[in-house]
C-alpha cells in the first residue's frame, strides 16, 4: 500500500488526477453496491454477503502487509457471517426475535459500555482522588477549579461563550432565514451562508487567525491591514485582554450561523400561510406578523438551535487550541481539562473539570430530550 502511494507521488500531477478520480469512483461504486445490491433477498445475495464478510477484511490486511493476521480475521469474519446468516434465516421463518434483538444490540451496547459508560464512571471517580491517584481527596479538586486562576478563568470564559455564541448565532441565523427566503437567489445565498458550517473548527480558526494576525513590518491580517492603511498602529487582537475571548467567540458564531439559518428557514416555511393571511387581515405590519405569528410558530426549532449551539459552546476546544493555545486568559473548561491532563500528575484536576463540564451539559441535553418527547406526544 505504501509503495502504491509512493508511486502515485512520483508521477506528474496531471497524471494523478484521473487516477484519483478513478479511485473515488471505485469507492462510490463499492458503497452503492453495499447499499443497493448486497441487501437484496435471495440465496445468491446471501452467499455474496458471506463471501464479502471474509474477502474484504482479508484484502485489507494483505494490502497493509499484515499477513500473520489473515487467518484469524478470516475465521472471525466467517463466524460473524454465519451468525448473521442464521439470524436472517430464522427471521424469515418468523422465529428468533429475542435472539436477533440481542445479537444486533450487543455490538452497539458493548461499544457504548467501553466508550462512554466506563470512561464516565472512571472520570467521576478520579475527580475525587488525588492527582497521583494515591488516595481519596474529597472535594479538593473541585475547590481548586473555583479558586485557582486557571480554573476560574476557564469557568468564566466558558460562561461568556455560552451566553454570547448561541443567542448571537441564532439571531443572525434567523435574520438570514427571513431575508434570504424572500430573495430571488435563495439557494445561492443559503449555500454561501451555510458554507462555513462545512469547515472544521480548526480550519475556521486558521482563517480567523490570519484575519487577526499581527507582525513586524507589513501586515497581512485584514484588521491590522485596514488599521495601518488609515495611519493606525497594529494591534495584537488575540492578546488584547479581555476582548480576545470575544474575538474567539466570533469564530463559533460564524460557523454556527449557517446551521441556525438552515433549521429556522425550514421551520419558517412550515408556518401555515392561513395564519399569516389572518394576521394581515387584522392589520398587522411585517414586524408584528413576524414577532407575533412566525416566531411563536417556530419556537421549538429555536429551542433546538439554541441548545445545540449551547452544547457546542460548552465543549469548545479546537478554536481556543488553534488560535491562542489558552494564552492571554482565553482558556475554557474543555481546553483546560486537556491541558491539566497533559501537564502530568494533574489527573484529579482534569477529571474535576470534566465532571463540571458534564454537569453543565447534562441539563441542556435533558431539556432537549423532554422537548422532543412532548413534540412526539402532540403529533
Amino acid at each position: 500500500m505504501s509503495a502504491f502511494f509512493q508511486w502515485l507521488a512520483s508521477i506528474p500531477p496531471l497524471a494523478q488526477i484521473p487516477l484519483i478520480l478513478i479511485a473515488f469512483a471505485a469507492v462510490v461504486a463499492i458503497i452503492l453496491f453495499f447499499v443497493e445490491v448486497a441487501p437484496r433477498r435471495g440465496t445468491g445475495y446471501t452467499i455474496l454477503r458471506l463471501a464479502v464478510s471474509v474477502v474484504v477484511p482479508v484484502a485489507l490486511l494483505l494490502a497493509f502487509g499484515l499477513y500473520n493476521s489473515v487467518m484469524w480475521v478470516a475465521v472471525v469474519a466467517a463466524v460473524l457471517g454465519g451468525i448473521l446468516f442464521l439470524l436472517d434465516f430464522r427471521s424469515r421463518k418468523g422465529a428468533g426475535y429475542a435472539l436477533q434483538l440481542i445479537a444486533f444490540m450487543a455490538p452497539a451496547a458493548f461499544f457504548i459500555l467501553i466508550g462512554l459508560i466506563y470512561p464516565t464512571i472512571t472520570t467521576a471517580l478520579n475527580a475525587f482522588m488525588k492527582n497521583d491517584g494515591s488516595g481519596f481527596a474529597g472535594l479538593d479538586n473541585f475547590i481548586w477549579v473555583f479558586t485557582s486562576p486557571d480554573g476560574v478563568t476557564a469557568f468564566l470564559n466558558t460562561v461568556v461563550w455560552v451566553l454570547l455564541a448561541p443567542i448571537t448565532a441564532t439571531a443572525i441565523g434567523l435574520a438570514y432565514a427571513v431575508f434570504i427566503d424572500k430573495s430571488r437567489g435563495e439557494k445561492f445565498f443559503k449555500l454561501l451562508v451555510f458554507m462555513p458550517m462545512a469547515i472544521s473548527f480548526v480550519g475556521a480558526s486558521i482563517i480567523f487567525k490570519f484575519f487577526y494576525d499581527v507582525r513586524q513590518g507589513e501586515q497581512i491580517g485584514v484588521l491590522n491591514g485596514i488599521l495601518t492603511a488609515f495611519g493606525g498602529t497594529p494591534v495584537d487582537w488575540l492578546g488584547l485582554e479581555p476582548w480576545n475571548t470575544l474575538f474567539l467567540v466570533v469564530v463559533l458564531i460564524w460557523t454556527q450561523a449557517g446551521f441556525a439559518m438552515t433549521v429556522l428557514s425550514a421551520a419558517l416555511k412550515g408556518v401555515p400561510a392561513e395564519q399569516l393571511e389572518a394576521a394581515s387581515l387584522d392589520g398587522t405590519n411585517a414586524w408584528q406578523s413576524f414577532w407575533n405569528v412566525q416566531v411563536p410558530g417556530i419556537r421549538s426549532s429555536i429551542v433546538v438551535v439554541l441548545t445545540t449551539i449551547s452544547i457546542a459552546s460548552l465543549k469548545v476546544f479546537d478554536i481556543v487550541s488553534a488560535m491562542t493555545g489558552g494564552r492571554s486568559d482565553t482558556t475554557v473548561l474543555a481546553f483546560e481539562m486537556v491541558r491539566q491532563f497533559q501537564l502530568g500528575a494533574r489527573s484529579g484536576y482534569s477529571a474535576a473539570l470534566a465532571v463540571i463540564l458534564f454537569l453543565l451539559v447534562l441539563p441542556i441535553v435533558v431539556y432537549n430530550a423532554r422537548q422532543l418527547a412532548k413534540q412526539r406526544e402532540i403529533r
